[in-house]
Formats: C-alpha cells, sequence, structure tokens
C-alpha cells in the first residue's frame, strides 16, 4: 500500500486527520484535535490503540472514563462503543486493524458516525 498521506482531511469541527501509514492489515492515522473538540460516540469493526503524543484527551466508554496525557495510550476492542473528548490541544496516533476503509475518502462513514462530519 503506501506510506504517509500530506492530504489532511477536517473531519469534525476541530479534529482533522492524516494517515501516516497504510498497509494491508493496518493504519496508522495521526490526528490534532483542537481543545473543547469532540469525536461523537460511535464504534466500528476495527481494533484501535490511540496514543496521546502531546495534549490531553478523555475516553468515554459506557463502564469508565479515561483521561490520556503525552506517551499513554487506550486499546478499544472491535465494536467497542467510545467517545473522545479534547481536554487541551492535542496530536495523537490512532493505529487500526484492519485499516480504515472511510479513512481513505474524505468523508466519515455514515454508518459508523451517523450524520456526523459529512460534507
Amino acid at each position: 500500500m503506501s506510506n504517509a498521506n500530506d492530504s489532511w482531511v477536517q473531519m469534525l469541527p476541530g479534529v482533522r486527520r492524516r494517515i501516516v501509514a497504510d498497509g494491508e492489515k493496518l493504519m496508522l492515522v495521526e490526528v490534532h484535535l483542537t481543545q473543547g473538540s469532540e469525536v461523537p460516540r460511535h464504534q466500528h469493526v476495527h481494533e484501535q490503540t490511540s496514543t496521546v503524543h502531546t495534549g490531553k484527551l478523555r475516553f468515554v466508554f459506557d463502564d469508565e472514563e479515561v483521561d490520556l496525557e503525552p506517551g499513554q495510550a487506550a486499546f478499544m476492542a472491535a465494536n467497542r462503543p467510545h467517545k473522545v473528548i479534547a481536554l487541551a490541544d492535542t496530536i495523537a496516533f490512532d493505529a487500526f486493524s484492519p485499516p480504515r476503509e472511510d479513512f481513505r475518502g474524505s468523508q466519515l462513514d455514515s454508518a459508523i458516525y451517523g450524520g456526523a462530519g459529512q460534507k
């Protein structure tokens, strides 16, 4: 597949992403979130790890909330509902397996996010 993609996609208000590495079984995505921005509650068939590079994120699950600071990571099993809140301006790296087909385009998958972020 391909390596870094310099094309940034405005995913949601205050949230933009770009694919850093894109393989057959794994995708790495750089995500920039401005303080106060949110990724609404959603779930997907992909396993995901999110690692905070700078800033601070709160992951909200059905049964817990987890705050992450630089160097910390969270794991989301396939189909585990979660929401993300940026507690500070943040740069994070998300790894997905299998790769997110919807991220290879410019719109979010409405089956995952509902109407959020659609253009």
